[in-house]
């Protein structure tokens, strides 16, 4: 049986856990590059764990540029079989205020300039992204919060938007319209190429602020949002350590991402050249190598 590995992709805010004491940072290459920042490795009550800073540590990695292949690639070069990420979003509702947590269930994708899936070139995949989550993933997510006594919300759309620049009032209105709960910049396309490297994938965001629909926050201030950040990171960084002690307790072996390459692969075995195949080999290497 293979070992579970748990990986956590920190947002905006969110660039290092200062309380894991052992720490290796790792250089990973991929066929897609390098990923955002260096891996950091650490071993926290007798677990490995991995945490990769989304936009880099100091920030300075546009959503728009992040390169999201190779995130998603250099941790599955690592064994990874779970991704929790902790996101900074806007609230679409009233009853989300800044601070509060929502356990994401279902992304509505609305970027347009990212590269979207490893299959590309030569070899055709399509994975189901019916049901993102994981639900076990997602109930260790809600006992790990739970814990902290965070305020929180179990499910919700989260609006995935071009950026860099934020909303405009029509722009929020029609997503409020849609029923979403939460808008931010980059679970897209993470969530959808986590399922086709088949990693079990969770995430957490945390309210910043209202976006600009709200009539009391008509304008979007980074500085504002700064300082609630700073408040959530802190949140969230007990909740990672509990996420840590839990998150094995609650892998479901009938999880669909753990063989969704089975049914996902639509190209002829003799379209399939010897070096898209090892170039897929981390990513897609268990049904390519039958």
């Amino acid at each position: 049986m293979s070992k579970n590995k748990l990986a956590i992709i920190g947002g905006s805010g969110l660039y290092d856990v200062e309380e894991f004491k052992e720490r290796e940072l790792l250089e990973i290459k991929t066929p897609w590059g390098k990923p955002s920042d260096q891996i950091l490795k650490t071993n926290y009550n007798d677990k490995e764990v991995y945490f990769l800073p989304r936009h880099g540590k100091g920030h300075f990695i546009n959503p728009s540029n992040i390169n999201f292949r190779a995130n998603i690639s250099a941790l599955k070069q690592l064994g990874i079989t779970d991704i929790v990420s902790v996101s900074a979003v806007g609230s679409l509702k009233e009853e989300l205020p800044p601070g509060k947590f929502v356990i994401v269930d279902q992304f509505i994708d609305r970027t347009f300039a990212r590269n979207k899936t490893f299959f590309d070139d030569e070899i055709v995949a399509h994975v189901s992204m019916a049901h993102p989550t994981s639900n076990g993933l997602m109930n260790a997510c809600e006992e790990a919060i739970k814990k902290e006594k965070i305020e929180y919300q179990r499910g919700g759309i989260y609006v995935v938007m071009e950026g860099p620049q934020f909303s405009t009032l029509a722009e929020s209105n029609l997503y409020r319209s849609w029923k979403a709960d939460v808008i931010g910049m980059t679970n897209m396309p993470e969530a959808k190429l986590a399922r086709e490297a088949e990693i079990r994938y969770a995430s957490v965001s945390m309210v910043t602020d209202y976006d600009c629909w709200h009539p009391d926050h008509a304008n979007v201030d980074v500085q504002q949002v700064i300082k609630v950040l700073l408040g959530n990171a802190a949140k969230a960084k007990n909740m990672i350590k509990n996420l840590i002690d839990n998150f094995e307790n609650n892998i479901d072996p009938k999880d669909p991402t753990n063989n969704c390459l089975d049914v996902a692969i639509i190209t002829s075995p003799e379209k399939r050249t010897k070096n898209t195949i090892e170039k897929l080999s981390a990513i897609a290497g268990r049904v390519l190598k039958k």
